[in-house]
């Protein structure tokens, strides 16, 4: 018998599908890498499980866990839903996390000497205005508990993380807002690589300060 859902769940699901199947489609996921989430009207979680592929998710099969971790339904999650509860838990604006290992940002994760406080040095005002600064994480296996214990430390903070030698991180309003941001991440991370040693005109104290008096 298929499990029956409130009209707002079943919208969160279709869009978490839709979302999933773009970020395949489009080369920003590959194989069972990566995960998304939301936060549903009912103060439950809705996760993508454990082992799943982006572009082939089952709206009826989603993970369905408490914020305490109480897995209640659907598939098994990933092992990764520890630190999206961090981050739902430590601030209260998230309403949904982006995590993939998408190109250019996991392979920016693997350079060494990156600013830990944000790795991305302004150069363009979007992703100023979009998500601001973007600080490392230090490199932990995945679903190491440590992962969540700092992602809780700097949650309050900052809308998007990077995880060390495994990629990036993205909190929104909505799993739209989200998402809009991880691509406007991985987008600058492109054109980061694109630019490599060449001199780049970098934003100014001052022109970044205006884009965040916004």
């Amino acid at each position: 018998m298929t499990e029956q859902f409130s009209s707002s769940e079943q919208q969160a699901r279709l869009e978490m599908v839709k979302l999933g199947a773009s970020f395949f489609q489009r080369g920003y996921a590959t194989g069972s890498a990566g995960n998304l989430s939301l936060l549903l009207e009912d103060g439950n979680l809705l996760a993508t499980p454990t082992g799943s592929c982006l572009g082939e998710l089952d709206g009826n099969r989603l993970s369905k866990v408490t914020l305490e971790g109480e897995w209640i339904s659907g598939d098994k999650p990933s092992k990764e839903i520890a630190f999206h509860r961090a981050l739902y838990l430590n601030n209260p604006d998230c309403k949904a996390v982006v995590h993939l290992h998408s190109h250019y940002l996991t392979a920016l994760s693997c350079l060494q000497g990156l600013d830990s406080e944000n790795c991305i040095r302004p150069f363009t005002p979007y992703v100023v205005m979009r998500v601001g600064d973007v600080p490392v994480v230090p490199y932990y296996k995945p679903g190491d508990q440590r992962l969540a214990d700092d992602l809780a430390q700097l949650a309050g903070k900052y809308r998007a993380f990077l995880l060390a030698n495994h990629g990036p991180v993205v909190v929104g309003k909505s799993l739209r807002e989200a998402a809009d941001n991880t691509e406007e991440l991985e987008e600058t991370a492109r054109l980061m690589f694109t630019l490599g040693d060449r001199a780049i005109r970098y934003l100014t104290d001052s022109e970044v300060a205006e884009l965040r008096s916004r």
